[in-house]
């Protein structure tokens, strides 16, 4: 089934000289939670001087296409030395469980005498829609199933058992054999939402064609299950968006060639696109992403043709 994406511009990028030193550029990973009516909360990670990221937000009429509310402060910050986000808060998504809402992230530390790398951890989204850390330990770390770095989760309930699964990133090794990293899209599940049991590899990678993936987001339909997700197959690539399948009671099929969106002729999505954010709203099934630069050209928006 080849999916048709239709872009509906550029909603957002960070401009002006007296921003917040925490959300000085980029607005990567958004992340929209629904207010009112059309509008939307959309979280973003945005970086200070030292590329550090931490979590911004601006209210969008989804609907209108349009920034109602940009909010100066940042919603959450990096954590201090030592933590295992103090580099980075990388937002993923929100699910509910025992009557909270929780936001995942992938939260980064950049050693100076080591590789960068990544653990999963989590954040309460409050009735104000602010947010606050749950765990100083993170949900999901380092292990044998995930012996390097994670990243970017998404966690929703798939089947009628209520049950939650969850997909994240894991780097399995910073060097596939052709100077790029393999980083893969692996599942695990939990039946109540804290404590989680891992499955590993979920969707299927191929060396030089898609191995570095990143932020999968994932719908429901009578089909079955779709996956969005960035990916790379080499180095020097920059980021595309992928696409692949899981129909009910299946495995993951990748399937590239019906992803349904790709880079711009020219423009702030015109070098890369990645990131993506699937969400239906109003019987509309929309994609927030970001394009050139990782974010620094801020997230557009694109929306699903009707079969």
């Amino acid at each position: 089934m080849t999916h048709h994406w239709q872009k509906l511009g550029l909603l957002y990028c960070p401009s002006g000289d007296r921003r917040h030193p925490k959300l000085l550029s980029h607005a990567a990973n958004p992340l929209p939670v629904h207010m009112k009516g059309d509008v939307y909360r959309v979280y973003f990670s945005g970086r200070d001087a030292l590329q550090r990221s931490s979590v911004g937000a601006v209210d969008v009429d989804i609907v209108q296409r349009r920034v109602v509310k940009e909010h100066a402060e940042p919603v959450f910050e990096h954590g201090p030395a030592g933590s295992f986000y103090a580099d980075g808060v990388s937002v993923g998504n929100c699910y509910d469980t025992a009557g909270r809402k929780h936001m995942l992230f992938m939260g980064w530390q950049n050693p100076p005498d080591a590789h960068w790398r990544g653990d999963i951890g989590r954040l309460q989204v409050g009735e104000d829609f602010g947010l606050t850390m749950v765990d100083a330990a993170p949900l999901l770390a380092s292990d044998a199933t995930d012996p390097l770095s994670l990243s970017y989760p998404w966690v929703m309930r798939t089947g009628q058992d209520a049950r939650f699964d969850m997909w994240y990133g894991s780097t399995l090794n910073w060097d596939a054999g052709n100077g790029e990293m393999l980083h893969v899209i692996q599942h695990a599940s939990s039946a109540d939402g804290e404590r989680w049991e891992k499955d590993g590899l979920a969707v299927p990678f191929e060396i030089g064609v898609a191995q570095a993936y990143s932020r999968p987001t994932v719908v429901r339909d009578a089909q079955g299950l779709h996956m969005w997700f960035s990916y790379r197959g080499k180095v020097g690539q920059t980021y595309r968006i992928g696409y692949a399948f899981c129909p009910t009671g299946g495995n993951w099929e990748l399937r590239l060639a019906d992803t349904g969106i790709d880079v711009s002729s020219e423009g702030w999505d015109s070098e890369m696109i990645e990131y993506p954010f699937v969400f239906e709203h109003d019987g509309l099934r929309y994609m927030l992403y970001n394009g050139n630069g990782y974010g620094r050209s801020g997230f557009g928006l694109a929306v699903a043709g009707r079969e």
